[in-house]
């Protein structure tokens, strides 16, 4: 019997828990389910013959090793940086593991020792990164098979609410994975490719700086999503004039938060005493005094929606036993939290589109493709963006399991025999692609 270790049991785990509950028996596995929290843990496992939960601290060297050492593979939920402190021990042991995040410097480093221990540490196999990269490569081979040169490259992704579930919200957006990704998206600026011209946005910068992206019959608004340039060489497409990967949000998001980002309130280095007496009113104001008139009327209502007017006190007692200080970063993930939290009725979605512009040698004329993917969740557990980020894990842990994936090392689902396999079995659950040739 094939032994399986998730860790994590939080909200994009519920779709890949399941999947693996409904393979188990036809597969031989048993899985375990770690969670900090063994009450979650339970809930996710389902009363499942083939499963079990436990408590797990992946800070605990010890219990960590025990645990990891029982298993033939680890599917890690962690935070991104967080995967380092299980690879390192599944390489210690000689399992594999797979995650859903970008691939870290220190996971990189890792690759020479994964090869010796005979094992893969598949990352970026989720959403976005995952789905996104094995549909690419997809659309790439095949044109390339045509005999086109590719020229144009532009990907975006957005996990956000369907038009029916944002009512009043003048955001458009509620929290379906990380709500710490969210706080944090941009910090690092981005970089891509335009008309042979290598742009470089600032963090400040990276929010004004959007394009209107159509999918369908819906106009979203796209920004650029950290540093493209090394997907030339990744995907296959050096010698390209444009190559931007980027986010989808609804019109408006970005210029309100653009203002949370010029009001400070996204620090990470900032200390704030829990012993303070702070409205949410006065930590904006002592963040970066602003003029109410200086934004126009929807920034006014999205800033006042989430509060930052209001005299409501920030909730220190929260972080008080665990901290001295806190970050603005972190008072605004908790406020994000309670006014972006998914309700009774609410439901996610997820977009995708890939545009891809080519010629065939011997031809003038410029083809362009589309392929655009519109997944809608089904409540507030079982969310489109926990199926987009689950299945394709879920995929890949049977690929390994059932030795169908030779590649060792660290590596990405851009080869064939992780993109091909995955992306069929992703139809059979509904995750189809709808391509249109202009």
């Amino acid at each position: 019997m094939k032994q399986i270790l998730v860790i994590g049991a939080g909200r994009s785990s519920s779709f890949l828990i399941k999947y693996l509950l409904s393979n188990a028996a036809h597969e031989n596995w048993q899985i375990t389910v770690g969670d900090m929290s063994l009450e979650l843990a339970n809930e996710k496992v389902e009363q499942c013959e083939y499963a079990k939960a436990i408590r797990f601290d992946v800070n605990d060297e010890g219990e960590c090793a025990r645990q990891i050492q029982k298993v033939d593979i680890v599917i890690s939920m962690l935070p991104a940086s967080m995967h380092i402190l299980v690879a390192q021990q599944c390489i210690r042991f000689k399992k594999h593991l797979v995650t859903a995040s970008y691939v870290s410097d220190e996971m990189r480093k890792l690759n020479n020792d994964a090869i010796k221990a005979g094992v893969c540490l598949l990352n970026e196999c989720g959403l976005d990164p995952g789905i996104d990269h094995a549909s690419a490569m997809k659309m790439i081979g095949t044109i390339k098979n045509k005999g086109g040169a590719i020229t144009s490259f532009k990907s975006y992704t957005g996990g956000l609410l369907t038009e029916e579930s944002c009512g009043d919200n003048p955001w458009k957006y509620k929290i379906a994975w990380n709500p710490q990704n969210i706080v944090l998206a941009g910090k690092d600026g981005a970089q891509f490719l335009e008309k042979k011209m290598l742009k470089r946005l600032s963090y400040t910068e990276l929010f004004q700086e959007i394009m209107p992206i159509s999918v369908g019959k819906t106009i979203f608004e796209g920004y650029a999503n950290r540093d493209s340039i090394p997907y030339k060489s990744l995907y296959g497409l050096n010698g390209i004039d444009t190559l931007i990967r980027g986010t989808l949000r609804y019109p408006g998001y970005c210029k309100a938060w653009s203002a949370i980002i010029n009001m400070g309130l996204t620090d990470t280095e900032d200390k704030i005493s829990t012993n303070e007496n702070l409205t949410f009113k006065n930590w904006a104001n002592h963040k970066k005094s602003w003029d109410l008139n200086s934004w126009d009327e929807h920034i006014q209502k999205c800033l006042a929606w989430l509060g930052l007017f209001g005299d409501d006190q920030v909730p220190f007692e929260l972080f008080a036993g665990e901290w001295k200080y806190v970050t603005s970063a972190q008072i605004l993930q908790h406020l994000l939290e309670q006014k972006w939290g998914l309700e009774e009725g609410d439901k996610d979605m997820i977009v995708m589109q890939h545009e891809l512009e080519y010629k065939v040698k011997g031809q003038d004329n410029t083809v362009k493709v589309s392929s655009s993917l519109k997944i809608v969740g089904e409540n507030q557990t079982y969310t489109a963006m926990a199926k987009t980020v689950g299945l394709p894990l879920g995929i890949a842990c049977k690929l390994i399991l059932q030795n169908q994936l030779k590649e060792r090392g660290v590596i990405l689902p851009t080869i064939p025999s992780i993109y091909m396999p995955m992306l069929t079995e992703l139809e059979s659950y509904g995750i189809t692609f709808n391509e249109v040739t202009d």
